[in-house]
């Protein structure tokens, strides 16, 4: 909008109609951005569609093949790649201090190094990638930018760092570019969302929060426009978007499974107090799934795991959270009887397959084909729960189009190679999933798509994540690092954790250490997820809303389903034009109500949940 004055404010950065090409594939066709001072924009999409492309370029670093690009002269621009680079500098504080010019002070620098948890002092080629991008964070943080561009800046972080990242970078004055695959911390930083997808950019002016909803309803309306247009095709795009509206509603159900499968948990751990340990053993027979019992575990006198009792029934799904250096793979460890307890013991269920994906993963033959990867180099056929399906039908299932079985791995981009990981480890027969931080390196679309197959997985799931959102939506308790070898379940996901306890994450050492502070944000944020606990119940309004809206959702799918039905004939558009245009209004009305009740319903239920919990 144009200021009272009359006069447009100068943008800091604009894209125009960058063009792109990658061996002969045109990768961007037509790109826009615009930057103003103090925006906050999440960039987006689909795996492989741009996104670190598209900021290189706004860096300066990649020069495309058409379009323009502009940066205000004099404005400061620091950016964020995935993989920091600090070859060539002998500590990380020199890497750091390397920003500044020999006239400026830089003792901010030292500051950001002590709050990121490193002392400055490491030398850069025996640091872990956590530490890696600590510095690198501390780098593009020192100068007080005008412009930050940001890839993954979550990445390796556990969670204290990502919550002190959120405070400081909500607090900063300069204009952010955001690539993350965390839709927490996307959620809280965002005020506005550039989508690529084809080729292009399209913009909405609000933060990621309302982004997939309105993507959604993009794409629903490119349905309808392309009505007379190859089905096929059609079905094929929204496929590779990941089944909008399917996924709308199976999201809608498995809130609803996912809330009764915590109150089940939240049962059994009241119950566990209260139960003698010998009433367990008419369970063991498949329904218990492992027990552990007053285990402890000390390395060089540091306790880690201290009289810590647990038991995991069949079908639990359990995240492990703290911070680095807390003990969450060792306590993983210690329940998969990998690593034996210094007291206290730890029972095993009969039957039990596991499957385990640790932080390492497992490499992969970059001259394999995709095929070879998935079958062992056996034929073209996997059995996948005790049936027969040919690899090209289960590559679907995780995003990968038909053309791919014979694709070498070394072509797939990190996202991908991350879902032929997790298609392997789940083409195996199991009935216990291990997952130590698999949400690592993945885009969010593979993140929505491992989200869905732990909601619809028999087994039992056992987890250590720093991702609070996937926490949230995959977890029936969160078992949390207290300190001093304390670690204790709350039932829920990791809100309901915040929301108990009344704070997050705390770092293993003390502030004085230099690890990173809880930011402002998240303290703000503890003690709203408290206030709803002096409510008991939801008010009357909320809970008719609740008791009728999923009756109203019926009736809308029934309707969108007649409709959609009507439409399929060929013949209409043809045959009776104004007819074609009523039933076409009418259905994309339908949907948008649907999508509104699915929405309400989502957010009262959540609501219900936090207050009995």
């Amino acid at each position: 909008e144009q200021l009272k004055a009359g006069v447009m404010a100068p943008p800091l950065l604009n894209l125009q109609n960058i063009q792109l090409t990658f061996g002969g594939t045109p990768l961007m066709t037509g790109a826009d951005l615009q930057v103003g001072a103090g925006d906050r924009i999440g960039l987006v999409g689909r795996n492989g569609s741009g996104k670190s492309t598209l900021l290189k370029i706004a860096a300066g670093l990649v020069a495309p093949d058409g379009g323009e690009r502009f940066l205000q002269p004099g404005i400061v621009v620091e950016y964020l790649p995935q993989e920091p680079d600090l070859t060539g500098f002998s500590t990380v504080l020199d890497y750091v201090e390397s920003v500044f010019d020999p006239s400026e002070d830089p003792y901010r620098a030292r500051l950001l190094v002590e709050q990121l948890g490193l002392t400055g002092d490491e030398e850069p080629s025996h640091l872990s990638g956590g530490e890696a991008r600590r510095g690198a964070l501390a780098r593009v943080l020192a100068r007080d930018p005008d412009l930050v561009l940001l890839d993954e800046p979550t990445n390796h972080l556990d969670l204290p760092a990502i919550e002190w990242l959120e405070g400081e970078l909500a607090g900063l004055s300069a204009a952010i570019i955001l690539i993350s695959h965390d839709r927490r911390f996307l959620e809280a930083l965002t005020r506005s969302t550039v989508w690529i997808d084809r080729g292009k950019t399209r913009v909405l002016n609000k933060g990621f929060k309302h982004f997939e909803a309105w993507r959604d309803e993009v794409l629903e309306q490119e349905d309808l426009e392309r009505h007379k247009l190859d089905r096929q095709i059609v079905r094929e795009e929204r496929w590779m978007h990941g089944g909008v509206t399917a996924r709308r509603k199976r999201n809608v159900r498995r809130v609803g499974e996912l809330a009764r499968m915590r109150q089940e948990r939240k049962e059994a751990i009241r119950q566990t107090g209260k139960v003698a340990m010998a009433a367990s053993e008419a369970q063991v027979s498949g329904k218990l799934v492992l027990e552990a019992t007053g285990i402890a575990k000390a390395f060089d006198g540091n306790v880690v795991v201290d009289a810590f009792d647990l038991r995991v029934g069949r079908g639990d799904r359990i995240g492990l959270v703290g911070p680095n250096g807390a003990g969450k793979t060792t306590l993983l460890k210690l329940l998969m009887g990998e690593i034996q307890a210094d007291s206290g013991h730890v029972r095993l269920g009969s039957n039990l397959e596991v499957v385990t994906l640790d932080q390492s993963r497992e490499q992969l033959d970059p001259e394999e084909t995709l095929t070879d990867a998935l079958t062992g180099g056996r034929g073209d056929t996997l059995t996948i729960n005790g049936k027969p399906r040919h690899v090209a039908s289960y590559m679907k299932d995780f995003l990968f189009l038909p053309e791919q079985i014979r694709s070498p791995l070394k072509v797939l981009s990190g996202g991908e190679r991350a879902r032929v990981l997790l298609a392997r480890a789940l083409a195996k027969p199991s009935n216990l999933l291990v997952l130590d931080e698999p949400t690592n390196d993945l885009d969010i679309e593979t993140l929505d798509l491992l989200q869905e197959l732990i909601s619809e997985y028999a087994g039992t799931v056992l987890l250590v994540s720093h991702d609070r959102d996937f926490l949230d939506r995959t977890v029936t308790s969160v078992i949390m690092a207290e300190g001093h070898g304390r670690w204790v379940e709350y039932a829920g996901g990791y809100s309901d954790m915040l929301a108990q306890r009344g704070q997050g994450v705390a770092t293993t050492g003390s502030q004085s250490s230099g690890q990173p502070a809880p930011s402002t944000t998240e303290k703000a944020r503890s003690t709203a997820a408290t206030e709803p606990r002096k409510q008991n119940k939801l008010s009357f309004k909320d809970k008719h809303a609740l008791e009728t809206l999923p009756g109203r959702m019926s009736e809308l799918t029934a309707e969108a389903a007649k409709i959609g039905a009507e439409l399929a004939d060929a013949q209409l558009f043809t045959s009776n034009p104004d007819r074609f245009a009523k039933v076409t209004e009418r259905l994309a009305a339908v949907q948008a109500e649907l999508e509104e009740a699915e929405e309400q319903w989502l957010e009262l239920e959540i609501k219900r949940e936090q207050l009995e919990g």
